[in-house]
């Protein structure tokens, strides 16, 4: 494994450096002045051009970049233009609502997703299969938004059986906490689960093809046992890949479902963030994303290879 971790290392600095230079440049790339918004619409031409002077977006672009990754690399992330707090102490306030809905929905998808592709990869009757694959195509057909809107008015206000907007924290009240967070879950959850679905069922069923399979029904293993013990596993790795990917777009799919369930997150921060031109919280948020992505990237090629033999990380 550390091989594998020396390997990429080079590719992963790279990708880190192209982050963080689009991260600069992309927020300055918008229209707006963020002097003029972070001073109000009454100040005066003269009292814009101090603020831009203590912005420091006076000098130049490269300067600017160097003082804001000397700055990445020391802690210091500098101050939300728009909110006037550190940007440190405003994205750790909306780190945890983020944190729990990402989590509750990757933990969601897994169990349908994999538990669904199992079941279809498994079943033996016509009606059985109809049945997981009718479900698989409707998760594919259903984006996150649509499934929020849909839970919002079937169980938010149809019937009223659990809560539609705002949240508690689940430390705070494991309880209530979980109530307003299982709507968002499985809304951003369960469309992501059915292409994870696909991949294991399609998995399973090369795998009940391969000569390994053939060989231990030949020695009077029992079905069961195949299934769990060669056929699950090796077909678990698409899935694996599959699952890390999907984390990295359920990043992007907290935005909207946040805003459907006001949610308190980072979504809703990096809405009123790009609104607002706060250069500082952009730059932050999207190196934040790609490093998550990164890391979840190379752990999921170290799960599959633990997954499969054949998966060698030094190779």
């Amino acid at each position: 494994m550390l091989r594998f971790l020396v390997r990429r290392l080079p590719s992963v600095v790279f990708v880190l450096l192209a982050t963080t230079v689009v991260a600069f440049l992309l927020p300055r790339l918008a229209p707006g002045d963020p002097a003029s918004v972070a001073a109000g619409p009454e100040a005066t031409p003269e009292q814009i051009a101090a603020l831009r002077i203590e912005m420091g977006l006076d000098r130049p672009l490269i300067q600017q970049y160097l003082d804001w990754m000397g700055g990445l690399f020391t802690g210091q992330l500098g101050e939300s233009l728009q909110f006037r707090r550190p940007v440190s102490e405003l994205i750790g306030a909306r780190l945890e609502s983020t944190v729990e809905l990402t989590v509750a929905a990757t933990l969601l998808m897994i169990v349908v997703g994999i538990g669904l592709g199992v079941f279809a990869g498994s079943a033996r009757s016509r009606w059985s299969r109809f049945t997981a694959d009718a479900t698989n195509t409707t998760l594919l057909a259903m984006p996150p938004f649509l499934a929020g809107l849909l839970l919002v008015i079937l169980l938010g206000v149809t019937f009223r059986v659990l809560p539609i907007s705002g949240e508690v924290a689940v430390l705070d009240d494991p309880v209530i906490g979980l109530q307003y967070l299982i709507l968002p879950a499985i809304a951003l959850a369960v469309p992501m689960s059915g292409s994870i679905a696909m991949l294991v069922q399609s998995s399973m069923d090369n795998a009940w093809r391969q000569d390994y399979v053939d060989l231990a029904v030949a020695k009077g293993v029992g079905r069961r046992r195949i299934a769990v013990r060669h056929v699950v596993r090796n077909s678990l790795g698409p899935a694996v890949v599959a699952i890390g990917i999907r984390f990295g777009e359920m990043l992007a799919g907290a935005v909207v479902i946040e805003m459907i369930f006001a949610r308190n997150g980072l979504g809703q921060l990096a809405v009123t963030s790009v609104q607002s031109a706060d250069y500082n919280v952009v730059q932050v948020l999207i190196v934040g994303a790609v490093v998550i992505a990164v890391v979840v990237q190379l752990l999921t090629e170290i799960a599959m290879a633990t997954l499969d033999p054949r998966v060698r990380l030094g190779v």
